[in-house]
């Protein structure tokens, strides 16, 4: 084997050597620098991948200049609050923004790769769980902290992740339709895949069962966080034999879907069912009626992302490698008493 660094990695030295190029073309390669012939730098990429190089860290007090914000997609308004959340820490701090979306297919992702390494981005932020496994070991390989936002779960990574308290928001939701005297109350649920989903829906068991209440399976439908998911959902639960009193949907754009699918049946919130939602979006408190629902702190969570984000750029380590932020009961005008 050729010479090696002080911790026995490769260094780019040898990496150089044994692509039979000169050590500034490497250089560039690992710094994600455009102008290196494709062929060089597939050779080069190999070599790196192969011997599990690392990008050296930046040296203490440097700070990033540019981070890249990744989501699914653009269309929820809590990725607008993520995004405002990162702003306003981003701004703060003198570093860009890169916002991207990569729809959950791999042609986006590979793209939004490609992208990355021309501009060199010193930190990612991703809000997805849909990113193929070979292009988390190219981030590795390259060296670019990584941090992950999950409220729409949080993939299997060696990478510090920030979340919200779901568990306990779905409990904290179900105990408030409880107490006002519900018994028999829906869940409309998020997608099973995702973790945050499978936690509000056990939050939502637990209080029923503290509550001396058999869980109804028929009471459980599944949406995917969208509004039109939440109308189909509510209109499946209003057709049961014995429709819910009282109904937690597990998003408030849900929420607001099952509010619309009650009025087009000439039923009130909350004279004839109470609505909770999930995430306190800034729309839902001028829904009619204002809507009671759990308040997820997207943009708290976008924030602590930059600032964890920023710490790995100067090579310091997150005081703890998962971070939930708690979540808060928002009553509102749709939750009352049974008639």
């Amino acid at each position: 084997m050729g010479a090696r660094g002080a911790e026995g990695k490769v260094t780019i030295t040898e990496i150089a050597r044994q692509a039979g190029v000169s050590v500034p073309t490497v250089s560039r390669v690992v710094n994600g620098r455009s102008d290196v012939a494709p062929q060089t730098r597939a050779r080069v990429e190999d070599l790196l991948r192969r011997h599990g190089y690392r990008r050296r860290p930046a040296a203490p007090g440097t700070r990033a200049a540019l981070l890249d914000l990744v989501f699914d997609d653009l269309d929820s308004p809590w990725a607008v609050e993520i995004i405002r959340g990162v702003e306003e820490v981003a701004h703060a701090a003198g570093v860009g923004t890169v916002v991207s979306a990569i729809h959950g297919r791999s042609g986006d992702a590979r793209e939004w790769m490609r992208n990355l390494r021309a501009r060199a981005s010193d930190g990612v932020i991703l809000v997805t769980s849909a990113l193929d496994p070979t292009l988390y070991e190219e981030l590795r390989i390259l060296g670019v902290p990584l941090v992950v936002v999950d409220p729409a779960g949080s993939p299997a990574l060696d990478a510090p992740t920030i979340g919200a308290a779901n568990w306990s928001g779905g409990m904290a939701a179900t105990e408030h339709l409880l107490s006002l005297g519900h018994r028999r109350i829906g869940l409309i649920a998020g997608p099973p895949r995702l973790l945050c989903s499978r936690a509000r829906l056990d939050g939502y068991c637990a209080a029923l069962e503290s509550a001396g209440i058999t869980m109804d399976p028929s009471l459980v439908v599944t949406g995917d966080f969208r509004p039109e998911s939440g109308f189909t959902a509510c209109t499946t639960l209003l057709d049961l034999p014995e429709p819910p009193t009282a109904l937690f949907a597990a998003s408030d754009q849900m929420a607001l879907g099952a509010i619309e699918a009650l009025r087009r049946r000439g039923l009130r919130v909350p004279e004839d069912m109470s609505v909770v939602g999930f995430d306190d979006l800034p729309e839902v408190r001028w829904s009619a009626p204002p809507l009671t629902t759990i308040r997820q702190p997207l943009a708290d969570m976008g924030a602590l992302a930059v600032r964890t984000v920023l710490r790995l750029t100067r090579d310091e380590q997150p005081d703890s490698p998962r971070v939930e932020l708690g979540t808060d009961l928002v009553v509102r005008a749709s939750t009352a008493p049974p008639a």
